[in-house]
């Protein structure tokens, strides 16, 4: 197996796409820090902050700094070659298994993140989502957030996921029913809704999903 992580992001790697923007942080987007694998100075500041960040110096509870510290671990890796190579610079205190683990964080979707850097989803829920891959990825983040998962139940379905278990059926055992949603609309958008689903002999879930899956296909923002 390579010692290089994956990665789906189309924006550079360590560039604060999240962290820096106001609408999700508010005024410590101007705090972001873009970290350069291909820059020697930025590496370098990348592997203090992570090993701050393994420490125990900063990061805490701050869900931000705590992206901060996921973006330096994705790059000190690309900067170093190897998760193994990015622990050694980092220093005493930081092993394979946390680059590992944070860089992963790092690079899931932008859609994910954006939850993190708000809030909704704790960075250490990020570290067991970032365990499994492509749609399994949404459901159980979005599983965690509409069906209030905690840490542990996170873990627990990831863990059953790479056993072999559907994601659907793992979160069916959590109490959550991947695709349900309940929403708020305006008043006339649930008027039209339910008109529409009406005359179609379709349920108002079919004609949202209808709606989403044509914008979807032109959508290249997650990235």
């Amino acid at each position: 197996m390579s010692d290089e992580p994956g990665s789906d992001r189309r924006s550079p790697v360590g560039e604060p796409v999240v962290r820096a923007d106001p609408e999700i942080t508010g005024d410590r987007a101007a705090e972001a820090i873009d970290f350069d694998p291909d820059d020697p100075d930025s590496v370098a500041e990348a592997a203090t902050v992570v090993h701050r960040f393994a420490t125990g110096d900063v990061g805490g509870d701050d869900h931000v700094l705590m992206l901060r510290g996921a973006a330096a671990c994705a790059a000190l890796v690309r900067g170093t070659g190897s998760y193994k190579h990015a622990a050694e610079r980092a220093g005493d205190g930081v092993s394979v298994s946390f680059i590992r683990k944070w860089a992963r964080v790092h690079d899931l979707p932008q859609a994910i993140r954006r939850h993190v850097a708000r809030g909704h989803i704790p960075p250490t829920a990020a570290k067991h989502i970032a365990r499994v891959g492509g749609r399994d990825r949404y459901l159980l983040a979005w599983g965690a957030i509409d069906g209030g998962l905690t840490v542990r139940d996170v873990r627990a379905i990831a863990s059953a996921v790479n056993d072999g278990t559907p994601i659907e059926a793992a979160l069916r055992e959590h109490d959550i029913v991947p695709g349900r949603i309940t929403l708020d609309l305006p008043i006339d958008a649930y008027v039209a809704l339910r008109r529409e689903a009406s005359m179609r002999n379709e349920g108002p879930g079919s004609i949202v999903g209808t709606a989403l899956e044509a914008t979807d296909r032109d959508d290249t923002r997650d990235a």
